[in-house]
């Protein structure tokens, strides 16, 4: 156990985790959460933007371009409101990223008082932007809590997640155990008779088209090695687009796909609803469709 503040454990428990970088945009709400950030300015950096909208949009596009969580912290009511436009974005793009918001003290939630930043019910218009939202309430829960959300983040469809701490729970001391865990990735089982009945269609293929959305940012290197092996073009999505370099010689541009989709006997989507194709394209008996 180490004695320490809400703040400090959140801090330490995204260390262990790998986070190296956060958005923020700091206030009285959340300052315990950079004094102690401040303690740990070796391990990560912290930029600073001069609105909370950009915060939450960096975050989303570094989690978009380097695999990994991006994370911000703003402060409580009009601060995290200013980010709900980049939250919603990323939950329609799929991006693993992290809203870490201030809350007014505990005991004043809920209540009405009127105090900075107060606004009625915070956790539920988070929950309705993310995956899965959750309050600190102690800083003994901090490193489960933040575990958790990163486990929310691994597992599943990549959504974007989130953490209200009160200013009272960020200041408060308390004996925290951070033993914090790899963070448990739930994901569904492999069907290994459809894999290998997908895997037949594509031996068989002679004109062999993939389709890339936003569901496959992390999956750029098996899509160009799986195109190069089959010499099928590569065509993304709005969301899909970077998954593949457009530089390499399969890549194709969204709407360059129409004339091979019309040429195609087997199609596979990654990522993808592939709502263009199946719904505006058309077609036809021959046409075999795989998506994953």
């Amino acid at each position: 156990m180490t004695h320490i503040t809400g703040g400090a454990a959140i801090v330490q428990s995204l260390i262990k985790l790998g986070v190296d970088t956060i958005f923020a945009l700091p206030g009285v709400q959340n300052d315990h959460f950079f004094n102690a950030l401040y303690e740990h300015t070796d391990h990560i950096r912290v930029i600073h933007t001069r609105h909370e909208q950009g915060a939450a949009y960096m975050a989303m596009g570094y989690s978009q371009s380097t695999g990994k969580p991006g994370v911000y912290c703003v402060v409580p009511g009009p601060g995290f409101l200013n980010t709900t436009g980049a939250l919603s974005t990323a939950y329609a793009v799929g991006a693993k990223v992290l809203c870490l918001t201030g809350q007014i003290p505990s005991d004043a939630i809920g209540k009405g008082i009127g105090l900075l930043h107060e606004i009625p019910d915070q956790l539920s218009v988070i929950r309705s932007l993310t995956k899965w939202a959750e309050r600190i309430d102690s800083p003994e829960a901090a490193p489960g809590l933040v575990t958790e959300a990163f486990s929310q983040l691994y597992s599943g469809r990549p959504r974007p997640v989130g953490l209200e701490v009160p200013m009272d729970i960020l200041a408060k001391s308390g004996d925290v155990d951070l033993t914090v865990v790899e963070p448990e990735v739930r994901q569904p089982e492999l069907d290994l008779d459809a894999i290998d009945q997908a895997a037949r269609l594509l031996g068989k293929a002679k004109n062999p088209v993939i389709f890339v959305g936003g569901g496959a940012m992390d999956s750029g290197e098996a899509i160009t090695e799986l195109a190069e092996m089959l010499q099928a073009p590569i065509i993304p999505g709005r969301n899909g687009r970077g998954v593949v370099s457009n530089a390499h010689p399969l890549s194709m541009m969204g709407p360059d796909g129409y004339e091979p989709w019309g040429k195609a006997d087997v199609a596979i989507g990654l990522g993808t609803r592939m709502y263009t194709q199946l719904n505006r394209w058309g077609l036809d008996d021959d046409l075999k469709v795989i998506r994953v």
